[in-house]
């Protein structure tokens, strides 16, 4: 009773209802391919805050990285900011970078560009290169008199995914904001390539100053992503719901998040819940901001691995550090992101207020 009554008087908090409840109730309409995994690179995250969250923060998202991880949240940055992040993955293997930047327009918007990459550099190709028994210069497709390389003719190649945002965000009122995405997608691996653009639209709600609400629907419209060769990949939405509570306390503030990620395209075993094609992931973190000076953080992300973080605010400049600890160690190897944010926080880059 006292739900639908809140529900009937705050049409933010209706308008939150109304597209879960759409969302949710109707994954036939928006899973439009049976394809899976296609936009899996960019599901990893960014900034070193919100990943030693485990990914949980959707509805705390109030810096240059919201972006990525809900573009409303934008709309809380009162000067410019510019961030980076490098990520070495599986032994250094597998490099993953961000950048992104973030201006205030005007009284209530925010506009920002981000930029995501995660590529496997220098990777030999021998087709070339194989010697038969003979000494003679082998075939591609013929390997059977095999003997050795020749070095010398051997190439290298990168395969990159690439990931570039446009976002948009506006504050409707102090506790209200949404925002959207225009989401390029490039995927290079030696001479194929694939593009594709997609959409986000995202909304924050804070209904009471310790309580913070997040969705973002990822891939809105699906993503088509088109290779060179002629095959097509889909990505199908993502709809990401976010709460925090924030506690002040110990001269600081402990902040207890948790996201679901809600998937439409039958992943059933490969996700933590599922029900029918809906597929569910779970993400749990907890911070604790001593005076807005040094920040501890753990969480645990939807694939499972413990998260843990830090992070130091300096004048105009923010540092923070996440280490993931993957189960089998042995075979991936744990995970270190360090990532910087500078605050141009200056009176002449100030948004203006009226």
């Amino acid at each position: 009773m006292k739900v639908s009554i809140l529900i009937g008087q705050n049409k933010h908090l209706k308008t939150f209802c109304v597209l879960l409840l759409f969302v949710c109730s109707s994954p036939d309409i928006i899973a439009a391919s049976k394809a899976k995994y296609a936009g899996e690179f960019i599901a990893i995250g960014v900034g070193g805050r919100a990943l030693g969250l485990g990914g949980a923060y959707s509805a705390i998202a109030n810096d240059i990285t919201a972006g990525y991880w809900n573009p409303a949240g934008l709309s809380s940055l009162m000067y410019p900011q510019i961030s980076l992040m490098h990520d070495e993955r599986f032994a250094g293997l597998v490099n993953y970078d961000y950048g992104a930047v973030a201006i205030p327009v005007g009284t209530v918007t925010t506009l920002a560009v981000s930029v995501i990459r995660l590529g496997v550099d220098n990777i030999p190709n021998t087709q070339n290169a194989g010697i038969d028994v003979n000494g003679n210069l082998l075939p591609p497709d013929q390997w059977q008199n095999f003997d050795h390389l020749d070095q010398s003719r051997i190439t290298y190649f990168n395969s990159a995914d690439w990931a570039f945002y446009l976002s948009y965000a506006k504050k409707v009122k102090d506790n209200f904001s949404y925002g959207a995405n225009l989401k390029v997608i490039r995927r290079e691996m030696g001479a194929a390539s694939a593009t594709g653009i997609g959409f986000d639209v995202a909304a924050k709600y804070l209904p009471y100053e310790n309580i913070a609400l997040g969705v973002n629907l990822q891939d809105v419209t699906t993503t088509l992503i088109a290779w060179s060769n002629g095959t097509n990949q889909l990505v199908t939405p993502t709809l990401k719901i976010g709460s925090a509570y924030f506690i002040d306390a110990l001269s600081g503030r402990f902040t207890p998040a948790f996201d679901v990620d809600v998937r439409f395209e039958n992943r059933k075993y490969s996700s933590n819940a599922h029900l029918g094609s809906m597929s569910f992931d779970f993400h749990g973190g907890l911070e604790f901001d001593y005076k807005n000076l040094v920040a501890l953080r753990a969480g645990y992300s939807d694939i499972g691995s413990l998260n843990f973080g830090a992070g130091i605010h300096l004048p105009k400049f923010d540092i923070d550090y996440s280490f993931v600890k993957f189960n089998n160690e042995d075979q991936l190897g744990n995970t270190h992101r360090i990532s910087l944010t500078f605050t141009l926080q200056a009176d002449q880059f100030k948004r203006s207020l009226e």
